[in-house]
Formats: C-alpha cells, sequence, structure tokens
C-alpha cells in the first residue's frame, strides 16, 4: 500500500517536472522571438530608421541597374545605405540546396546499409562514427573546409573562387549527414520484421527489400530527417562564414561567393551602432530566421502528419 503510494506520488512529481521543462523551453523560445521582433519594429514604425532600412529594398528592386548583382546589394555602411536582403536569401537557399542535395541520399544510404545489409558488429561500428560527426565543433569544419576541401575542389574542378557555393554546401552538408543518418536509421530499424518477411518469402531479394519495403514503410521518418536538416541548414553560421568566401553577391551562379543570413548577422553584429537602421536590419534578419524556420518545420510536421495517416489506412 505504501510502495503503490510512493511510486504515485513519483509518477505525479515526474509528470510536472517534464511538463514545466516543456513550458520553460517553449517560454524561453517565445522570449527570444520577442526580443528579437521587439529589436527589429523600428524598421516598421521609426522614420529614420525606415528612411535607411527602407522594406521596399529589402525584397524588391529599388533603383534600375544593366545587371542583376548591381540592382540588389547589401551595403549597410555605405554613405548611401543599400540594405537588399535577396544577395542574402540567394547565398542561404544555395547553401542549403547544395547541402541537402549531398546529404539527402548519402544519409539515407548509410542508414539503409546500417540498418538492412551490415552486421551487427559492423553496426556498432557505422553508427557511431557518423553520430560522432555531430560533436565535431562548426568552426572545425569551416576551417576544414577553408584550407583542405577548397583547394581539393578547386583542383578538381578548376573554378574561379577557392571559395564558393559548392564548398560551402558540402561542408555543411557533412555537419547534416548525424542528423539525417540517425532519424532514417531509427525510422528503418522501428519498420516491423515482417514486412521483411513477407516480402522474401514473396521472392524478393535483401536489396529490393531494402529499397522497396522497408524504405517506403520509413518515409515519414525519413522526411522528418530532411526537415531538421532543413532547418539546422538554414541556421548554420561558422561553416557557411568560413567556407563560403563571405561575399554578398546576387547571383544564382553556384561558382561564385556568397553569404548567408545567418553569417551576416554574426560578422555584423558585433561592430553595427547600437538603435542604428542598420541595427533594425540585422534583426529583422533574425526575425526572418525564426519565420523561415518556424514555417518549414510547420508545414513538414504537416505533411509527417498526413503520410502516417495515409500509411496507416492502406496498411489497415
Amino acid at each position: 500500500m505504501i510502495r503503490d503510494r510512493a511510486r504515485r506520488w513519483v509518477d505525479a512529481f515526474m509528470t510536472v517536472l517534464f511538463s514545466s521543462t516543456g513550458a520553460v523551453a517553449i517560454v524561453f523560445i517565445f522570449l527570444i522571438f520577442l526580443f528579437t521582433f521587439k529589436e527589429a519594429l523600428p524598421v516598421f514604425t521609426d522614420p529614420e530608421v525606415r528612411k535607411d532600412a527602407n522594406l521596399a529594398q529589402f525584397f524588391v528592386n529599388a533603383k534600375p541597374a544593366e545587371h542583376f548583382e548591381e540592382r540588389y546589394v547589401w551595403q549597410p555602411t555605405s554613405e548611401q545605405p543599400k540594405m537588399s536582403m535577396i544577395p542574402l536569401l540567394l547565398g542561404t537557399f544555395k547553401s542549403t540546396f547544395i547541402a541537402l542535395l549531398f546529404a539527402c541520399p548519402v544519409g539515407v544510404a548509410a542508414a539503409l546499409f546500417s540498418s538492412e545489409f551490415a552486421s551487427r558488429r559492423m553496426r556498432e561500428i557505422v553508427k557511431p562514427v557518423v553520430e560522432l560527426l555531430a560533436g565535431i565543433p562548426s568552426v572545425v569544419l569551416g576551417f576544414f573546409a577553408l584550407l583542405v576541401l577548397a583547394s581539393w575542389l578547386q583542383s578538381a574542378f578548376h573554378f574561379t573562387y577557392r571559395l564558393n557555393a559548392y564548398n560551402a554546401g558540402l561542408a555543411l552538408g557533412i555537419a547534416l549527414l548525424p542528423i539525417i543518418f540517425t532519424i532514417s536509421e531509427d525510422g528503418l530499424a522501428a519498420v516491423p520484421r515482417g514486412y521483411r518477411e513477407a516480402s522474401m518469402a514473396l521472392g524478393a531479394t535483401r536489396v529490393q527489400t531494402a529499397i522497396k519495403v522497408v524504405l517506403p514503410a520509413a518515409v515519414p521518418a525519413v522526411f522528418a530527417a530532411f526537415v531538421l536538416a532543413f532547418g539546422r541548414a538554414i541556421g548554420e553560421t561558422m561553416i557557411l562564414l568560413m567556407a563560403g568566401g563571405n561575399a554578398a553577391i546576387a547571383s544564382f551562379s553556384l561558382n561564385d561567393p556568397l553569404r548567408t543570413l545567418s553569417a551576416t548577422i554574426a560578422a555584423e553584429l558585433g561592430e553595427v551602432v547600437f538603435g542604428s537602421a542598420h541595427y533594425a536590419a540585422l534583426f529583422f534578419i533574425g526575425t526572418l530566421l525564426f519565420a523561415i524556420t518556424f514555417i518549414s518545420n510547420s508545414l513538414g510536421n504537416l505533411i509527417i502528419a498526413k503520410m502516417r495517416r495515409r500509411m496507416q489506412g492502406d496498411a489497415a
């Protein structure tokens, strides 16, 4: 009787503790967003700030020019400040696209090998080694990309610039591999063994079973890995600051240097004049990053839930 009562008290205490921890985390995230938005608010409300940090030039062509690169410029400290975010958005999405293009197939293939083909001993080696990449600091990966990877790529493909979107994207893709591998491997391992046995009983090979049965059954987990990797790629800073060339160029070419939204905040916020238009614009970039991440995660969760409902309906 006393033992049951103590167990109920412990369960109630742990429930309150976990609920409180989750609530505190949500409150802190909300307060961070609120502070960021408050500091960016002068972009909309302060007349002097609005004069320099004109919302029209953030995303729309403010002045006509002959070349695309000249129409959209990020030069917030010039005599006539130009604060177009088009170069920063292009740099962000170029690096993210290359990183996901590299990390998604490699991460899923590694997870599929670990889950379906590797021996138990091999799996105990491969999985910790891949997950160990998550413990490498971003600045170390950026340093590697700056000194080693950039030289390899330029020697192999004869790029005009050592530091470009390819170099930044591949370095970022290395950082995304542990996320995609771990979540995909867990999703593949969670597929019921009966799926595999039924496929093999019908005459399918191990490769056919892995690709046509197990992988489709784990699609929600694999897609969740892609969504989380996208959010990490959008917010990554040091790798892209060191490996991308740190040049805000409005160019669609992957051979050109780039600068991302997060790298711009890291490079300029420490020296910006407090309360200036440049200061408010940097916090507006932070608010934009929050919005992009929130929207992508929300859409990803909706798509994952829809996938799961459809797969449960098909299984029924």
